[in-house]
């Protein structure tokens, strides 16, 4: 694969894991700053680098299954996930989407009341 078809098939993967969201906070993982890393092996293989938004999470098995299982069933892709938690995910992770709907779906600004918090 050429470096065109390796960031046409990026975008095929952003876009299912923009379908899986984290059933706690209702976000997607991607939005939500969960993929730390996607590694394109060939049209049929990839590596996921993904994080929890905490160690402790309820769902550390069930998430990494959902972009397996989604990767497989939309674009036919296997994936490897790999569980990083370093660094861990904080809300400056998230990107302007994630963001944004956090904030209509919650009315406040995830990121602000962090960086608040992070002052003290």
């Amino acid at each position: 694969m050429d470096g065109k078809e390796k960031e046409e098939l990026k975008k095929k993967i952003i876009a299912v894991l923009e379908t899986i969201a984290d059933p706690e906070i209702g976000i997607d993982v991607y939005n939500l700053g969960m993929i730390y890393g996607i590694d394109i092996i060939d049209e049929k293989h990839v590596k996921i680098k993904m994080t929890l938004t905490t160690p402790f999470c309820p769902l550390a098995n069930m998430l990494p299954m959902m972009v397996v299982d989604e990767l497989k069933r939309k674009l036919g892709i296997e994936a490897d996930i790999e569980i990083v938690m370093e660094p861990p995910w904080t809300p400056l992770m998230m990107t302007e989407k994630g963001r944004r709907i956090f904030k209509e779906r919650y009315g406040y600004d995830i990121v602000e009341e962090y960086k608040k918090a992070q002052q003290g």
